[in-house]
């Protein structure tokens, strides 16, 4: 099946989420690598700055 044309800002909007989404996917490995919550919660900053809005990129925990 052949993808219709995007209008490019819905283009933006696919990379920002992938974007988003391998920030949060890296911050995952950071903690189950056994590294301190904060170290990976400021990776996680670094990587979305620009991205998303709020300090947890675009995600919240309960805690």
């Amino acid at each position: 099946m052949a993808q219709a044309k995007l209008p490019e800002h819905a283009r933006k909007d696919i990379e920002r989420h992938r974007a988003m989404a391998a920030a949060h996917e890296n911050a995952a490995r950071c903690l189950e690598s056994g590294r301190p919550e904060q170290e990976c919660q400021e990776r996680l900053r670094t990587e979305c700055k620009g991205l998303a809005i709020g300090r947890y990129c675009g995600m919240r925990h309960e805690h």
